[in-house]
């Protein structure tokens, strides 16, 4: 009884708690699904969008002060299909393939690994430290794998603009680097790459962590079609773009067949703002904005219905 008149069934009052009642914890992936998932997610994503990321590139290496050999992407393109046939779209494709495998093995499970570590009681993880967690796999896979598979990703692409290329494959380019700088070699723009992979993986898991958390609302474990993941996945990487490619244009300055010139990251940086002006630090953004895009729009979609399969073959709760 509830008031003068006022009577409440006692049929109704389970009903208006279990509405009220908190949904039940997240469920956590497990580092090691993280890290097969994110391995798979990679190596079929980077076959699919490859081609952009060699125009990218080249635009990036087109110095104002040659001059620029490209007028823009459809020339670039139309050169390099005049020149080496369609396959050249696809120079340097080798080294990303044995890179990007472990590149996004190592992203997913580091991040996996620190979300697990930073949700709170719930399950739920805040877009603060999904940036944070974002930050730290960056930084590993940067480290790790980035660093020198983009430095060698980079020299095969500019030594296919010299007259006469002398990397005859992934093996024998890798071979001839190490002979000629050591180890070292394949570790130029270190720096650049930490910055760039870092602030890339922060930017992207912390809109991804936003929109996901907006999405499920009050239920963690609602599930998500792949058309909206990829969604989710491809405003993660415009903002990604946005927010650090002139750290990717430094980076790859810093990993050019002519890196030697410069004396550091900053140095680099300078040289750029100083001879060709603000506009040099974006240099490639509108390749790179079609490629991330849908690069991450991609491996979220795979990575995410990967984990749905190994849940129900793979049992770690």
């Amino acid at each position: 009884m509830q008031g003068r008149g006022t009577f409440i069934s006692p049929f109704t009052r389970p009903r208006c708690l279990a509405a009220a009642a908190p949904v039940g914890k997240a469920k956590l992936t497990h580092p090691g699904k993280a890290i097969l998932a994110g391995g798979i997610a990679g190596g079929i994503e980077i076959c699919i969008t490859f081609p952009t990321e060699y125009v990218k590139t080249q635009l990036q290496l087109d110095e104002k002060a040659n001059p620029p050999k490209y007028r823009g992407i459809g020339d670039c393109v139309k050169q390099t299909v005049q020149g080496h046939g369609v396959k050249g779209l696809y120079r340097g494709l080798s080294s990303l393939v044995y890179g990007s495998i472990p590149k996004s093995a190592v992203r997913f499970g580091v991040f996996e690994f620190l979300s697990n570590h930073a949700r709170d009681e719930s399950g739920r993880l805040d877009s603060t430290r999904g940036l944070l967690c974002g930050l730290g796999a960056g930084v590993m896979e940067a480290v790790f794998v980035v660093c020198p598979m983009e430095t060698i990703k980079v020299k095969f692409i500019h030594d296919q603009t010299s007259a006469n290329p002398k990397y005859k494959g992934f093996f024998h380019g890798v071979r001839e680097i190490i002979n000629a700088q050591g180890i070292r070699g394949t570790y130029q723009g270190l720096t650049a790459t930490v910055l760039k992979q870092g602030s890339n993986q922060a930017i992207r898991f912390y809109v991804m962590t936003s929109l996901k958390n907006w999405y499920k609302g009050d239920d963690p474990n609602k599930s998500m079609h792949p058309l909206v993941t990829g969604s989710f996945g491809a405003v993660a990487g415009a903002a990604s773009v946005f927010g650090n490619t002139p750290l990717d244009v430094i980076k790859t300055r810093m990993q050019g067949l002519e890196a030697h010139k410069y004396k550091s990251t900053l140095d680099c940086a300078l040289r750029i703002m100083r001879y060709e002006g603000l506009a040099a630090f974006y240099k490639g953004t509108v390749p790179r904005l079609g490629r991330v895009c849908l690069d991450v729009a991609i491996v979220f979609i795979i990575y995410e219905e990967v984990v749905k399969v190994l849940n129900t073959v793979w049992k770690t709760d």
